[in-house]
């Protein structure tokens, strides 16, 4: 991808060959790992288990469906494999948008480092709680071992996640209030539809106005404590100044790649979501007769992508049950349900996980690998990998 300039750019120089060094050199800059003690081990394994035994067996018990495993074994093929694909698809979506964010004028990161990163930051969402934060901080940290500075790599992180979100955020307004009003077909109570969409509503005006924030925020900061430069609540505050202009620069290089300057693959953000919703839908085909309205398929699934936020490894449990009672509460048939969601969750969840923790594995050997062309570089020439300055826009 040509190298484009934005309206909102960050104000830093271009990234020279001593910016390349310290990404690759800085002590803190090693790779996101769980510290898997044998408690951890154990403490995490048992969850797992439990919670898969919870889900395929027990769960049907308690709903009195105890012919879930043969309504799964009766499973249309040609629906399963749709299924399969569309989760293929889904993916390619999320290393598409990937590339649009992070990828811009010279860059190490390629179609292959772009998969690995992509899919070894999966597995570390699987390992970690809180909405994919050990996936966001494995990302982060390749994209800083390809070069990017701190800074530039913070505020792409920023605009890949609004481009996300801003997905699942318009999604929830969109069919919260389509359901609730009658545009869509599928009704819904008040509580399952507008209150969704009052959240996502809510959250898409609160980055909105983040990015309202001057692009000369940590500047006006520093004047404002400026006379007391050694109190330690004014250096605080010229510090704490740095999350919202990240954020705000963040927000406003996101919205620039969809409205001022538009490109391509952010598409890549509604592919990500409407083919992994189409996983659901085709397992609705594959185990029942009667599917139910689009709508309520796509309001339930990100009602349910909200337990995500719980401090589950993966969301285990949370999202399944998320998606099952929003399924019940349009009144969707248990069994149906059940079958479905658990089906769409094995596609989902457990499928690409292999592939993730190779694409894990991989990885390291490729920062390694940059790491050891960085210092033949330094050794023979001097340059910068591109044979001079890399230059690089927020």
């Amino acid at each position: 991808m040509n190298e484009r300039s934005l309206t909102h750019e960050d104000s830093t120089a271009p990234v020279t060959e001593e910016h390349v060094d310290a990404a690759f050199d800085a002590d803190v800059e090693e790779m996101p790992q769980a510290r898997m003690t044998r408690r951890y081990a154990f403490l995490f394994g048992f969850f797992v288990v439990s919670a898969i035994a919870f889900l395929y067996f027990g769960l049907p018990q308690i709903a009195g469906l105890s012919d879930t495993w043969e309504r799964i074994n009766r499973g249309d093929p040609y629906w399963l494999a749709v299924a399969v694909v569309l989760e293929g698809l889904s993916f390619g979506g999320y290393i598409i948008l990937f590339r649009t964010v992070f990828v811009r004028g010279d860059s190490q990161i390629d179609w292959r480092e772009s998969y690995q990163i992509t899919m070894a930051g999966l597995v570390a969402t699987r390992l970690f709680a809180a909405a994919g934060a050990g996936g966001i901080a494995l990302t982060a940290w390749a994209v800083r071992r390809s070069g990017l500075p701190r800074r530039i790599v913070a505020c792409r992180m920023v605009a890949f996640m609004v481009l996300l979100y801003g997905v699942f955020m318009s999604a929830l307004v969109i069919f919260g209030v389509g359901l609730r009003t009658g545009v869509f077909h599928g009704g819904g109570s008040f509580a399952i539809t507008i209150v969704p969409a009052i959240f996502g509503a809510s959250a898409i005006a609160i980055f909105l106005a983040v990015s309202l924030l001057p692009d000369d925020f940590e500047r006006l900061v520093a004047r404002w404590t400026g006379g007391h430069r050694r109190l330690k609540l004014a250096r605080f505050a010229r510090q704490l100044a740095t999350v919202p202009a990240s954020m705000a620069t963040g927000v406003r290089t996101a919205i620039d790649l969809v409205f001022r300057e538009p490109q391509w693959g952010a598409l890549g953000a509604i592919a990500w979501w409407a083919f992994d919703i189409g996983v659901l839908w085709a397992c609705f085909h594959a185990f029942g007769d009667e599917t139910p309205p689009i709508a309520v398929i796509v309001m339930s699934y990100y009602v349910g992508q909200i337990a995500n936020v719980l401090p589950l490894p993966g969301g285990i449990g949370g999202v399944e049950g998320g998606m099952i009672g929003a399924f019940i509460a349009f009144d969707v048939s248990a069994g149906l349900a059940v079958v479905a969601v658990l089906a769409y969750r094995a596609f989902a969840f457990w499928l690409p996980t292999i592939p993730g923790a190779i694409a894990y594995l991989q990885l390291r050997r490729t920062v390694a690998h940059w790491k050891e062309e960085r210092a033949e570089t330094r050794s023979t020439s001097g340059l910068a990998p591109s044979g001079g300055t890399i230059q690089s826009k927020v």
